[in-house]
């Protein structure tokens, strides 16, 4: 036994355990940029740094032009629970900062914790908008201005693999398995946990990687490579050669025998030609068989599919029918997987009827060979007999939109409004805390998310009210919502976690409720329709005087 093993068996770790764990080898405090250290210092220079403040995180432009889903919000939760400086970063802390730092500055990092600090957010799962707030974090200034760069890592690339992940999901439809394989292909290995995890949220059903199963308890699933294939090139590197049959009330079959046996009838059946079949290819999946009789899903086209895979298979998979198991099917990875598919699934068939053996009828035929989202939904699109498609490096690195570009703002100091103005008018912030409010229609979908200040009324189902599109000034709606909902949650208050941390089998469940409410107009994955935010009345005309007046403050420097 490994020493770790042995650790892990001596102090068992709940899942969450695992899970805070996780986030804290993973997301220290000083996994940030320096700046952060540097305003810090600046706000407790200046005798600010107690000041309360107010920053929302948001994004700016949709990824992919339809929806996202909000998730990372648990990794977020245990950040801020266990967020604190030990000696050891201080001291690295006091070698890069500049000389001038005064050395009581590092005493008050040592001090420092998120015991005054408030999180509100959107619920883990949510389908949300480019410009909604997501999450409002209220604390102490320079507090809340060091967990900038952190959040904003574990919220950027958590929602921006889980919506790439439901897309993935829609492009296939709800019955086709979705296997994530991007392990190999993600960006470092916190990127291909990160991408396990929320890409089984997102709508994938299992995950080829070993750590993410043991860490989040997603369904882990995986056969062969090529390789193994390949490395066999006779029948006398199959070792053992006998199987028991599954009841075990028998003594040990010659298994290559009886596999030879099913090979010339398959043959006969099939009209395929002896000559053609790889001997390598029937060594490999015959050692896979007795290794796993129960588990037989080998990938057929290391050599050819048609005159060589297909024909191995049947003869190894019947062989174990024989004995009483049950294999379970094949993997494609190249060439036309749809035509690929068919044909296999008439051999299954034509099998099935001819040995009368029917397990054959529900063969399951994987396929994976770089597969896109544009791949999928031809796929779809596609005659194809695929139960099951693997997806790697399309899912895991998001092609389609590498970065979600999450931001991280500051709207109110002293419960006084912050807005940043710029020239550019998607950089331009809404000021205020704030309150957001989902109205949907009579069948209960949602049509558009209202921005409104914290301290407002919130909206009545059933009353008329004015808002204004956000983005657009001179944008007057009238609605009148047939029901409301409130999409902030109170998630952390002074040092604890106050709303129940999401599972990824949770998450996964409130990702579908919540795709499955939208509208189909905005969840088409060519051309969907803009979904609408608004400001309230109060909200609109409070950002238009801020920008009126050029700044965040009536007064000016040069009054009386």
């Amino acid at each position: 036994m490994s020493q770790r093993a042995a650790e892990n068996m001596a102090s068992p770790c709940s899942s969450e355990q695992l899970l805070e764990r996780s986030v804290r080898d993973r997301v220290p405090p000083l996994l940030t940029d320096l700046y952060q250290f540097t305003m810090a210092y600046a706000y407790w220079r200046a005798d600010r740094h107690r000041e309360r403040a107010v920053f929302e995180l948001f994004f700016r432009d949709e990824p992919f032009g339809g929806f996202s889903l909000f998730t990372g919000l648990s990794d977020c939760l245990l950040f801020l629970r266990s967020f604190r400086f030990s000696d050891q970063d201080v001291d690295f802390l006091r070698s890069v900062m500049p000389s001038t730092t005064d050395p009581a500055f590092f005493q008050y990092l040592r001090g420092l914790d998120c015991s005054d600090v408030t999180l509100r957010s959107v619920p883990e799962g949510t389908v949300v908008f480019a410009r909604v707030p997501l999450m409002e974090v209220s604390g102490p200034l320079a507090v809340v201005q060091l967990l900038e760069t952190s959040l904003l890592c574990l919220v950027n690339y958590a929602t921006l693999v889980c919506s790439n992940a439901a897309r993935f999901r829609l492009a296939a439809g709800p019955r086709r398995r979705l296997i994530e394989m991007g392990l190999r292909r993600a960006q470092g290995p916190d990127g291909g946990l990160t991408a396990s995890r929320y890409a089984y949220i997102g709508g994938f059903d299992v995950t080829s990687n070993v750590q993410a199963g043991f860490l989040f308890g997603i369904p882990v699933a995986g056969t062969m490579a090529h390789s193994y294939i390949t490395s066999f090139s006779s029948l006398e590197e199959v070792w053992p050669q006998t199987l028991v049959a599954a009841n075990m009330d028998s003594d040990p079959v010659d298994f290559v025998s009886l596999t030879r046996t099913w090979l010339t009838r398959v043959c006969e059946l099939l009209t395929a030609e002896p000559g053609k079949i790889c001997e390598g290819e029937l060594a490999a999946f015959l050692s896979y068989a007795v290794a796993y009789p129960n588990n037989f899903l080998p990938v057929i086209d290391s050599y050819s599919v048609s005159c060589s895979g297909v024909v191995n298979f049947c003869s190894v998979a019947l062989a174990l029918c024989e004995l009483g198991y049950k294999p379970l099917g094949v993997r494609l990875d190249s060439g036309d997987l749809c035509r690929q598919s068919v044909e296999v699934r008439h051999v299954f068939r034509l099998c099935a009827e001819h040995f009368s053996v029917s397990v054959f009828r529900s063969l399951m035929i994987v396929a994976t060979s770089n597969i896109s989202e544009r791949s999928m939904t031809e796929l779809s699109s596609t005659e194809n007999e695929i139960d099951a498609v693997g997806v790697g490096t399309h899912l895991v690195t998001c092609t389609g939109q590498p970065s979600l570009g999450c931001v991280y703002k500051l709207v109110e100091v002293n419960g006084n409004p912050r807005m940043k103005i710029s020239e550019d008018s998607n950089k331009t912030t809404v000021p205020g805390s704030k309150a957001v409010y989902r109205l949907s229609d009579a069948e209960g979908l949602p049509y558009l998310d209202l921005v409104c200040l914290a301290a407002e009324r919130p909206p009545e189902a059933g009353c008329l009210l004015i808002c204004h599109t956000l983005g657009s000034e001179d944008s007057c709606l009238s609605v009148t919502p047939a029901q409301v909902t409130c999409l902030r949650q109170d998630a952390f208050t002074k040092g604890e976690v106050t709303h129940p941390l999401c599972s990824a089998a949770e998450a996964k469940a409130k990702v579908e409720t919540s795709v499955q409410s939208l509208h189909p107009r905005h969840k088409r994955l060519q051309d969907p329709d803009s979904y609408t935010v608004a400001l309230s009345e109060k909200l609109h005309d409070l950002t238009y005087e801020i920008q009126r007046g050029n700044g965040n403050s009536s007064n000016s420097v040069f009054a009386n």
